[in-house]
C-alpha cells in the first residue's frame, strides 16, 4: 500500500478547509447572490479542479484545471458578501498555481485574488480601514502561501535531480570499474598465454626429448618435473578461462547503485545462480538504472522491487514500483534505447502501468 505524502496530506487538509469555510452557504446560513445549487455546483466543480490541477499528465489539463479553480472561487466568493473566510478559497488557488505556471504567472493570481477580495470587502460594506486591512491581510497570506509552496516545489525538484544523479553516477562508475577489470583480465590472460604457457609449452618438449637421451639415473627427476610442467601448464590455462569469464555479483553492484537514496527504497533480490554474459550484465544494470531514475522523476513512489531471476528458461529483471502508474504512457528515450538493447541481445523489455509501473526486460539465459 502507498504511503501517503506530506504534500498530499497538506492538499487533503486544504480541500477541507474549503469545503468547511463553504457549509455556512451551503446549509442556509448564509445566502449567495445566485441560486444555492448552482452555488454548491460551483463548490463541486473547485474541489475537482484543484485535485486536478498539479496531478495530470496532461499540461493542457493542468492548465483548465487551474483556470477553472480561480475562476469558480472569484466566483464563490464574490457571490457570498459578508462571508470574510471565504476568501481563503483564493489562497488556495495561490498555492497550487506554482506546480502548473512559472512564479511570475502565479504572482498575478495572487494580484487578481487581491482584487477580487478587495471587490467583496467593499460589497460588504466594511469601513474603508477595514477594507484596506482585510485586503493587505489576504495579499500577505497568499505571496507567503505562493512562495512557501514554490520553494517547497524546487527542494523536491533539486532532491529529485540529485537522487538521479546520484544513481546514473554510481552507475556509470560500475560499468566503467568493470570495463577496466575486463581490459586488465585480457590482458594478464593475454601475457599469460603469450609468455608463461609458450615457455611452460616449450619446457615439456624439452623434458620429453630428455627422457630419451639422459642417463637412466636421471629419468625419475626428469618424468617427476615434466609431470609438474604439464601441471602448471593445466592451472596456467585453467586461470586464463576464469579471468575472461569471471562474472560480477549483480546483486553487490545493483545494491550499491541504489544505497543512500532519500525518499527512495529499493528491495533488490538477485538470483545467486543466474550466469550472464558481460553484454547481458551491462544491460541488466542499465535497466535498473532507468527503472530507479523514472521511479525518482515520475512515479511518485516511495518503494521499488527489483527481481533478478530465471523466469521460464530466460533471465528475467522485473522493476516496480508503488508509484501512480502511467496506462498507456509512451516509451521515453532511455527505455526505447533499452528495448533495442535488449532486442540486439535476442531478449524483449516490456512495461506496465496498469498498477503502479513496471518495466521487464528479458534474454536467453547463458
Amino acid at each position: 500500500m502507498r504511503r501517503v505524502s506530506t504534500e498530499t496530506w497538506s492538499g487533503i487538509a486544504m480541500l477541507v478547509i474549503a469545503v468547511v469555510v463553504s457549509t455556512p452557504a451551503l446549509i442556509g446560513l448564509a445566502d449567495p447572490v445566485i441560486p444555492r445549487p448552482l452555488w454548491a455546483g460551483l463548490l463541486v466543480l473547485y474541489v475537482v479542479a484543484v485535485l486536478l490541477t498539479g496531478s495530470h499528465p496532461s499540461r493542457r489539463v493542468n492548465l483548465a484545471a487551474l483556470a477553472a479553480s480561480v475562476a469558480t472561487s472569484w466566483a464563490m466568493v464574490l457571490t457570498v458578501p459578508g462571508m470574510g473566510l471565504m476568501v481563503i478559497l483564493v489562497v488556495v488557488t495561490a498555492a497550487i498555481s506554482v506546480y502548473v505556471v512559472p512564479l511570475t504567472v502565479g504572482t498575478v493570481i495572487v494580484l487578481l485574488n487581491s482584487a477580487v477580495v478587495l471587490v467583496t470587502t467593499v460589497q460588504s460594506g466594511y469601513p474603508l480601514i477595514e477594507t484596506v486591512m482585510m485586503t493587505g491581510f489576504y495579499l500577505l497570506i497568499q505571496v507567503a502561501t505562493l512562495f512557501s509552496s514554490s520553494a517547497l516545489l524546487r527542494e523536491q525538484r533539486m532532491r529529485a535531480e540529485l537522487a538521479q544523479a546520484h544513481v546514473e553516477l554510481r552507475a556509470t562508475g560500475i560499468l566503467l570499474a568493470e570495463s577496466t577489470r575486463t581490459a586488465e583480465r585480457l590482458r594478464i590472460s593475454r601475457e599469460l598465454h603469450d609468455l608463461i604457457g609458450h615457455q611452460l609449452t616449450v619446457l615439456t618438449l624439452n623434458l620429453e626429448a630428455a627422457r630419451h637421451v639422459d642417463p637412466e639415473l636421471a629419468r625419475e627427476h626428469i618424468e617427476r618435473a615434466d609431470d609438474v610442467a604439464r601441471r602448471l601448464l593445466r592451472d596456467v590455462r585453467s586461470a586464463v578461462g576464469e579471468l575472461r569469464t569471471r562474472p560480477m555479483d549483480l546483486q553487490e553492484t545493483l545494491q550499491s547503485m541504489v544505497d543512500g537514496l532519500p525518499g527512495l527504497a529499493v528491495d533488490i533480490a538477485v538470483d545467486p545462480d543466474l550466469e550472464l554474459g558481460e553484454e547481458q550484465q551491462i544491460a541488466f544494470i542499465r535497466l535498473a538504472q532507468e527503472a530507479v531514475t523514472n521511479t525518482i522523476r515520475h512515479a511518485e513512489a516511495t518503494r521499488l522491487h527489483i527481481d533478478l531471476s530465471v523466469r521460464e528458461g530466460r533471465a528475467t529483471l522485473v522493476a516496480r514500483d508503488d508509484g501512480v502508474g502511467a496506462a498507456g504512457a509512451e516509451l521515453g528515450n532511455g527505455l526505447r534505447g533499452l528495448r533495442e538493447r535488449f532486442e540486439e541481445l535476442g531478449g524483449e523489455l516490456t512495461v506496465d502501468g496498469s498498477d503502479g509501473f513496471e518495466v521487464t526486460g528479458r534474454v536467453v539465459a547463458a
